[in-house]
């Protein structure tokens, strides 16, 4: 056991009391605003430029167009002001959360101060990183024959970034599904879909022969949280907090949206070069130490990686490359017909719609995303998974939802792994039994001929 591990089980973990540090939003409101026309557009761009509008969806003010639907965050002192002109330029908008700091204080759990190590790891409430270290260490003790921890690197704050490796003993090459999830450290669903995946695979795999046989082609990769000390700050300061937490050169800001920093047209368009923005790119592709150890695990493991799912929220959308360009990858139809096949699994098991597309298409354009890197890459399938829900909740998405999100989601995975499985490992079956077939046929019809003659 890690000795930080050891520290923490010693110390059965200290009350979670981490709502006494956050920062406030008392008053916030989040708006649901639909402009209609050019000159509304360009007012939410002012606000948005102005500070005086957190966007939230879209993420930057080029994103604004006329009729799409913008979510924002108003701060409560300037939410007189904002409603004022937003009714005499006759803009439709409605309230989707009435107070925020509401909203977080009934969901953030401080009651339970059990030590880590004392109780089992549930699955449908939203764990700090110490305890999702902590669980990561007992699923390789649980689970010896099948899981093992890997170090993939290190966060700018020094701390160890794993992945768990879920791989059955075979004598022949394997292929890899890479999974990851928290880029953004608000999404909390997020790194709680990754806890759920690795639990589904590992408690059905002896009793489910669809998981016994993609483990048998197929290892999976899982990387929990991958900005973990944004993570770790949106438990701790700001539970909105999005970015990582470099520091800027020459700002009193901080932070990179790891989601931006990755080589696909690295800041050319939904991006910022401006270290205070919710979407700045960071220095260059690749300079964060978080981003630069996913990629370069990436590329030193091609052509092996049939496929690359990366986990979000919200929106409920599934998105494909590309967020820069109206150009699609060169199997976008296969793509679609997969995704749209996740979507309908998914809406079968609790009545959840999703989107299915580019992201330049369906939501808006983007550069520097991990999904359009992979597929630059050459990986096969690479897919954007946006959860939960479409705007009443938010980032703030309850813990009674975990479980209906992750059994769809769950569905929807393993609907692509199934496609990815079938493709690789099965249809070459049905080709080598009708050689086979065929040169018997072959050899039958020639003796019946021969004792003929």
């Amino acid at each position: 056991m890690k000795w930080w591990i050891r520290c923490v089980s010693i110390l059965g973990i200290l009350p979670l009391l981490t709502h006494s540090f956050q920062a406030r939003y008392n008053g916030d409101q989040v708006l649901r605003l639909i402009p209609t026309d050019s000159g509304q557009v360009e007012f939410l761009k002012q606000l948005a430029e102005e500070e005086r509008i957190d966007l939230w969806s879209p993420q930057f003010p080029e994103g604004i167009q006329p009729h799409g639907e913008v979510h924002a965050r108003v701060p409560a002192s300037a939410l007189g002001t904002v409603k004022g002109e937003l009714k005499e330029r006759a803009l439709q908008y409605n309230v989707l959360t009435q107070n925020i700091q509401d909203l977080l204080d009934s969901r953030i759990q401080s009651d339970d101060k059990q030590p880590i190590n004392s109780r089992a790891h549930s699955y449908i409430k939203y764990h700090p990183m110490e305890e999702i270290y902590y669980w990561m260490e007992q699923m390789k003790e649980n689970y010896k024959e099948l899981v093992t921890q890997h170090q993939l690197g290190i966060t700018y704050q020094k701390r160890p970034m794993y992945y768990l490796k879920i791989s059955r003993k075979s004598d022949k090459p394997k292929k890899i599904i890479w999974m990851d999830c928290g880029i953004h450290a608000r999404e909390w669903i997020a790194p709680a879909f990754c806890q759920w995946f690795v639990k589904e695979v590992l408690e059905t795999y002896t009793a489910d022969p669809k998981t016994d046989r993609f483990l048998q082609n197929i290892d999976f990769y899982i990387l929990p949280v991958l900005n973990i000390d944004g993570y770790i700050y949106s438990w701790t300061t700001d539970r909105l907090w999005r970015k990582s937490m470099s520091p800027c050169e020459n700002s009193t800001c901080f932070g990179t949206d790891l989601n931006r920093n990755f080589g696909a047209k690295w800041c050319s368009v939904g991006a910022s070069r401006n270290c205070c923005s919710i979407i700045h790119c960071g220095s260059a592709p690749e300079s964060e130490p978080e981003t630069k150890a996913v990629a370069d695990f990436l590329r030193s493991h091609l052509p092996d990686i049939l496929c690359y799912l990366t986990i979000h929220s919200y929106g409920q959308l599934i998105l494909t490359p590309y967020g820069y360009t109206n150009t699609t990858v060169s199997n976008h139809e296969e793509m679609m017909k997969v995704g749209e096949k996740a979507a309908v699994a998914l809406e079968q098991k609790h009545g959840t719609k999703f989107k299915v597309g580019p992201s330049s298409w369906i939501l808006y354009y983007s550069s520097g995303s991990s999904r359009d890197w992979a597929g630059d890459l050459g990986i096969e399938f690479s897919y954007t998974f946006e959860l939960r829900d479409n705007g009443t909740y938010q980032f703030i998405l309850p813990e009674d939802q975990i479980q209906a999100t992750c059994e769809e989601t769950m569905a929807a995975v393993t609907t692509i792994i199934e496609h990815i499985d079938d493709k690789h490992f099965r249809n070459s079956a049905p080709t080598i039994v009708a050689l086979w077939s065929g040169l018997l046929t072959s050899c039958l019809l020639n003796m019946y001929f021969a004792n003929l003659l």
